[in-house]
């Protein structure tokens, strides 16, 4: 099978039937979750800090499901409609944006502590038109640029894609390092085709004291950090279908959601009133 980034752009590629087919696919939710929680560690922020998240490519939410129970606050953005409809059809907690990352974002400098994307980076190594502006380099050059000056000051942003090539490697983390972000390449399990993961691993500020982490390696859990992962892994399927949380319906909840809802313009939201998230008493 061809890799999706080379059939078609992925605006195109994710329209509404496959947008629902990559989310209802439950390898997918899996792996999409093991990256996520990989991604996390390598971000490396404060225990129990309500860090204020970017993410990028975040399709129809299966990442920033994991963000929200992790209780971190998310932005996302995604080129597909399709994607982000069924992300708003799943009630993800996260403000979204529709943005083609290639033209670069539009944030105020220094609004996210951190910044994650999984299976995004490989899309923007294709030209689309002849056009300069659509070539690689050009496309990269804004998006290392503008997430640079997205990103607080010290903070890190961890990108896992998937290339193809080591010049692409070369041209994805010589343009980053253009655009003033320290860190580099980690591959988790090298020598495993079927688990190999490359991640980016990108610093902003700290001085250039802080050290890119080590890739895992191995088939096992053999170690400290390797078994926490584990374990977020077990706590995600204890969580139920599609990792998604359950039972969490006090009146804050309640409220944060219908505030939400008002934001984006859905109809008929129930008013507030003294009786939101009260329990009914049970009658026998």
């Amino acid at each position: 099978m061809s890799r999706p980034e080379l059939v078609a752009p992925p605006e195109i590629y994710y329209g509404d039937i496959e947008a629902k087919k990559y989310t209802n696919n439950t390898r997918v939710q899996q792996i999409q979750a093991d990256m996520t929680y990989r991604a996390l560690e390598l971000l490396n922020l404060p225990p129990d800090d309500p860090a204020f998240l970017l993410d990028i490519g975040c399709g129809s939410g299966l990442s920033g499901e994991i963000l929200d129970q992790e209780g971190y606050t998310w932005v996302g953005c995604d080129i597909a409609p399709s994607m982000l409809e069924v992300a708003l059809e799943r009630e993800v907690e996260g403000d979204l944006f529709l943005q083609d990352i290639g033209q670069g974002f539009g944030f105020r400098p220094g609004s996210f502590d951190g910044a994650i994307s999984i299976s995004v980076l490989q899309w923007l190594l294709n030209a689309e038109t002849s056009h300069p502006t659509s070539s690689p380099p050009h496309r990269l050059n804004r998006f290392f640029t503008t997430l640079h000056s997205a990103l607080r000051n010290p903070s890190r942003a961890v990108l896992q894609f998937y290339p193809t090539s080591d010049d692409q490697i070369q041209l994805i983390t010589s343009t980053a390092q253009k655009a003033g972000f320290g860190g580099g390449v980690i591959v988790d399990y090298p020598n495993s085709k079927k688990a190999r993961k490359v991640f980016l691993c990108l610093f902003v500020g700290g001085g250039g004291a802080q050290q890119v982490p080590q890739g895992l390696e191995g088939d096992e859990v053999e170690d400290d950090s390797q078994a926490r992962f584990e374990k977020r892994r077990e706590k995600l399927k204890a969580r139920g279908k599609n990792g998604r949380r359950k039972n969490i319906k006090d009146k804050d909840w309640i409220l944060k959601k219908k505030e939400l809802y008002r934001q984006r313009g859905k109809e008929s939201v129930p008013r507030d009133s003294k009786y939101t998230g009260r329990k009914r008493k049970t009658v026998f």
